[in-house]
């Protein structure tokens, strides 16, 4: 097949996300917000030691950026180099222009297969896509057997994170689900136990199971073949028992070749988990005898966001999910509430680019702190990006009237020296006299979630003015 055109996708009309409002749900339940953001600084402290343990970590850091920035940079010539090598293989290769046009291609894979039920491995592209409501509208059954994902799905939610789906879930929650989907005991929550529960419900999908999905990590140009990291071994068990193996990939994953697999595994579990690699690292290039193996390679606004000069370097990530562990944002308020299929920082620059208006809010969600940058394994700079994003939805308006009035308030706050020491000295004044949970209703939202500080006696300025050298002037 010869290589097309990709045109931008056409997107439904939505309501704006609102992030600060729905981070504000999730924050009214302490005991849950507080449990989440420990949980996930666990694995950040996780992935800082298996950084640590590497000494040319920054080396590698370095090296993936380059491999991915020469990637992208030559795209078209390594997707066409991909497609000749994985077809001489024995992959049918296909192309896919946005979600709509990936979700009709496997439909009518699995149409002329005969398939009515599919296993899939964790696949955020799928989730982007809408894949699985998709087929199931034509009568096609779909089992997540990531059981982070089978979790979600059986509570019909979508992934809070891209690597561990069902972080936000206790395991009590869990073990509710299970009750009631898979009959488990009721009140059970020994994780052992639903996990045993849930392989034993899940082997049976496998073996009656007509054909499989799964994502890709690395498409690598000059063998035609692919990898697909897990850790629980789902996908492999998918790929060596069903008849047709379904393989969806963003076009941005392709690599040039096989000796940069080395530097980019080496990076993706430490980065994720802290693990040295992921549990199964499993290679693909051809089908087994007797089984059709496709691969679909879909843009869904991936061009688009190439050809932006500020922000294709994004399209470098590999989805380790190390930006989400760190972001304080993030842990505070759920992966839910960035309403995408990528949550946290790197969601926050790769989203606006689909809809900037529906999803404005998102660039706001980030304290620009600078954490997600520093632990990007491909070195994205992520907060500039942020910040970038940010300008963006001022020029184009999408702020609401409250945000433009403080900005151009504190415009002319900050160009007027006098009019800017009487508003510290009224604050000063406000906090001194002012009871604690009155100061934080006058200080708006952002003092009503904080400690305030004790009140100065004076300001910078007048404790300068008396102490600098020469003496007061």
């Amino acid at each position: 097949m010869t290589q097309r055109a990709f045109e931008l996708p056409v997107l439904e009309s939505h309501e704006p996300v609102d992030h600060a409002a729905a981070a504000a749900a999730f924050n009214a339940d302490v005991a849950r917000t507080d449990w989440h953001d420990e949980s996930l600084w666990f694995v950040r402290v996780k992935r800082d030691r298996a950084a640590g343990a590497v000494p040319e970590w920054e080396a590698l850091r370095a090296r993936a950026s380059s491999i991915k920035e020469h990637a992208l940079t030559h795209l078209d010539e390594y997707l066409v180099q991909f497609e000749a090598n994985a077809s001489k293989n024995g992959m049918q290769v296909h192309w896919a222009r946005d979600a709509d046009e990936h979700n009709r291609i496997v439909h009518r894979i699995l149409s002329d297969a005969g398939a009515r039920r599919l296993v899939k491995s964790k696949s955020m592209l799928t989730e982007e896509c809408g894949l699985n409501p998709y087929l199931e509208s034509h009568g096609i059954e779909v089992v997540d057997t990531d059981l982070g994902e089978r979790i979600v799905q059986l509570r019909h939610e979508g992934p809070s994170h891209i690597v561990m789906p069902a972080i936000h879930l206790r395991k009590e929650e869990v073990g509710d689900t299970f009750h009631e989907h898979l009959g488990t005991p009721a009140g059970l929550s020994d994780a052992t136990a639903l996990a045993h529960a849930a392989r034993e419900h899940l082997r049976a999908r496998f073996l009656a199971a007509d054909a499989t999905l799964t994502g890709i990590n690395f498409a690598v140009a000059e063998t035609g073949g692919f990898v697909v990291c897990t850790n629980e071994g789902n996908a492999d068990l998918g790929m060596a028992l069903a008849p047709v193996h379904i393989a969806s990939v963003g076009i941005e994953k392709v690599i040039p070749r096989a000796e940069d697999l080395g530097v980019f595994l080496r990076l993706l579990a430490r980065s994720g988990t802290g693990q040295a690699v992921t549990v199964y690292s499993s290679h693909v290039h051809a089908p087994r005898e007797g089984q059709a193996l496709h691969v679909v390679l879909v843009d869904n606004g991936r061009t688009r966001q190439l050809a932006r000069e500020e922000f294709w370097t994004s399209l470098k990530c590999i989805r380790c999910g190390a930006c989400m562990n760190t972001c304080p944002i993030y842990r505070r308020s759920g992966g839910h509430s960035y309403g995408s299929t990528v949550p946290g920082p790197i969601g926050s620059v790769l989203t606006p680019g689909l809809d900037l208006e529906r999803y404005a809010s998102l660039p706001f969600a980030s304290t620009l702190c600078g954490s997600c940058t520093a632990v990007c394994p491909v070195k994205i700079d992520l907060d500039a990006q942020l910040f970038r994003w940010r300008q963006h939805v001022v020029e184009r308006g999408y702020v609401s009237a409250a945000k433009k009035a403080a900005m151009k308030s504190s415009v002319k706050l900050f160009d007027h020296p006098r009019l800017f020491r009487v508003a510290g000295s009224l604050a000063r004044l406000g906090l001194r006299i002012l009871p604690a949970p009155l100061a934080r209703i006058a200080g708006g939202p952002w003092a009503r979630a904080r400690e305030l500080p004790a009140p100065p006696k004076q300001s910078f300025r007048a404790w300068y003015r008396r102490n600098r050298p020469g003496g007061a002037r």
